[in-house]
């Protein structure tokens, strides 16, 4: 029986084939959102046992050997049954396996084939390795994050991985899903963490070319101003602020007890923010982040603990809103966005899918596939 889910995009059906990171985040987003979504792993990696990774939440599983011709038919049936097929190979390997664009399209003209890499389907380096460092390096995004006179500082792999990533992907499949209530065709998305990371970052373009922008660490919004930067409290733990506008930041200076002072220097003046990152540096450093917190509550200064991701789920903001959840013992975030109205996900960890019969594999084809040691 197929996997009922509840959702704005309960229905669609996707295969995701199982890869690190940007792959299985997409397959999230979209489960998350109602969507069946089934991971196509390695006879191998299948066990009995739940998959509590965060990522594949809501999400059943197969093993599949791609490798052998049995394998491949039994795939492009699945695909047949499909919406999506989400695919995370170097360009040329799904070609090779049989199960490429035109393979899965002879079969299935509706599907939408979502394809995830580094560098995109062409390109000098679209044959090469990578990881997300490579490809916001090589987007010019790398360049901007740091401090002054430090070195280009990755923020981990959120802005390649996932968001450049995954995220792209997931938007380029619904872009596709819409497209094709109109056409009655699929498509194939080409989507590149190095495209991704780069659009994402398309006004800071805007600002370089302009001359609005300079090094990093310099800058208004790259810890250059000091109404925009972290400052440590008297108990190790760090304060964030971000009182760009004139009212918040009076807010702040007031709340601190700094308005009054008459050699506060002046934030208007740039040749004064090292000065006054220093003076603000000394006055935070003086009580403890708890303090902090009690001066600035409900006020509009713009200055907000800087929590661990331990801590996070337990602030009393996201508590409210119930912005973290557990699941299988561990906790994460609630899907996002919220569709206002929409029934609750199912973000249970994923578990076997056993019977492909709505996937046009009847039981006795599963079984001797099975038996053959092809279908996990």
């Amino acid at each position: 029986m197929s996997h009922a889910r509840q959702g704005p995009l309960s229905g669609v059906r996707v295969l995701e084939l199982a890869g690190l990171a940007p792959g299985p985040f997409a397959g999230m987003m979209l489960a998350d959102h109602g969507a069946e979504v089934v991971r196509v792993d390695r006879v191998s990696a299948v066990s009995d046992r739940p998959r509590t990774d965060v990522m594949d939440r809501g999400k059943r599983t197969i093993g599949l050997d791609l490798k052998s011709p049995e394998g491949v038919a039994a795939f492009k049936e699945l695909a047949r049954h499909a919406d999506v097929v989400i695919e995370v190979f170097r360009p040329g390997v799904a070609e090779r396996l049989g199960i490429g664009p035109e393979d899965l399209h002879a079969v299935n003209e509706r599907l939408v084939y979502g394809r995830m890499t580094g560098w995109g389907q062409d390109g000098p380096l679209a044959p090469t390795a990578g990881h997300d460092i490579d490809y916001i390096a090589v987007s010019g995004v790398l360049s901007m994050l740091g401090r002054e006179g430090g070195k280009p500082t990755p923020p981990i792999n959120i802005l390649g991985d996932f968001a450049g990533g995954g995220l792209m992907l997931a938007y380029g499949v619904l872009l596709a899903l819409l497209e094709r209530e109109r056409t009655g065709l699929g498509r194939v998305i080409d989507a590149a963490m190095v495209d991704g990371a780069a659009i994402l970052f398309a006004m800071f373009y805007q600002g370089v070319s302009s001359g609005m922008w300079g090094p990093r660490g310099t800058n208004l919004l790259d810890t250059g101003a000091p109404m925009y930067d972290t400052y440590e409290t008297a108990d190790g733990e760090y304060l964030a602020v971000g009182s760009l506008e004139p009212q918040f930041w009076d807010t702040m200076v007031s709340l601190m007890g700094l308005s009054d002072l008459p050699d506060l220097p002046d934030r208007n003046d740039r040749a004064q923010w090292p000065a006054l990152k220093a003076r603000l540096a000394e006055e935070f450093g003086k009580r403890t982040r708890a303090e902090w917190e009690a001066v600035f509550e409900g006020s509009d200064a713009c200055v907000s603990p800087v929590l661990s991701m331990a801590e996070a789920p337990a602030h009393p903001h996201n508590a409210a809103r119930g912005s973290f959840v557990e699941v299988g013992g561990l906790s994460q975030p609630m899907p996002a966005p919220r569709l206002v109205g929409a029934p609750a996900p199912d973000l249970a960890p994923a578990t076997r899918l056993d019977d492909l019969s709505a996937w046009g594999i009847p039981a006795d084809a599963a079984a001797k596939l099975r038996a053959q040691g092809v279908l996990a």
